[in-house]
């Protein structure tokens, strides 16, 4: 999470949605920055609103826009899934190494799916009571709307590094398994759709 003050403006860390390539390049240029750990960096949007919000206006008077970015739902598991695919992960319960991506994602369509493909939703990470809880929400895949906002309302040029990327596979999901996505999780559709700032 990178707070800039002076623009009142928060970056709300999705995971895997390459927020961190942007705090990589914008972090020296931040009021604050919340890097670890992960459950902090990566605070949703309720515990920012629960915590950081009133805080933030009580130190100094003013509630700051918030911004995040939402990547498409099965290119957000597939990083996902090749992330836990990464040789360190072998042998650990959230690795993916020996399971086909049908497979993962069958699994995260589950209640409680098993570790590997418990990897949270980017719906109930952006949504406050089941109202979307951010000003400003970008697709993952409009990279250059992302960096024109903040070169506008930062007043800088961007330039992005690749950052904690997920090792090269390529991956397909069958059609029946996107069926079954789209049914057990529209709601990650639906957020995805809501990008677009």
């Amino acid at each position: 999470m990178l707070v800039f003050w002076k623009e009142n403006l928060v970056l709300l860390s999705v995971p895997k949605t390459g927020t961190t390539a942007i705090q990589g390049a914008l972090a020296p240029h931040a009021a604050m920055v919340l890097r670890d750990p992960p459950q902090l960096k990566h605070s949703p949007c309720y515990r920012y609103k629960r915590f950081l919000r009133p805080f933030f206006s009580q130190a100094g008077g003013q509630t700051p826009e918030v911004m995040a970015v939402v990547r498409h739902p099965i290119d957000w598991l597939g990083s996902w899934y090749r992330y836990r695919s990464r040789d360190e992960l072998v042998g650990h319960p959230n690795s993916t190494r020996g399971v086909s991506f049908d497979d993962f994602v069958a699994e995260y369509c589950k209640g409680r799916p098993t570790p590997f493909a418990n990897v949270g939703s980017q719906a109930k990470f952006l949504h406050v009571n089941g109202e979307l809880g951010v000003d400003y929400l970008f697709r993952y895949e409009a990279q250059d709307k992302i960096i024109a906002f903040l070169e506008d309302r930062l007043q800088r040029s961007i330039k992005l590094k690749q950052l904690n990327v997920s090792p090269k596979q390529e991956l397909t999901l069958s059609p029946d398994l996107e069926t079954k996505l789209r049914q057990k999780r529209p709601e990650e559709f639906d957020v995805w759709e809501s990008g677009g700032s």
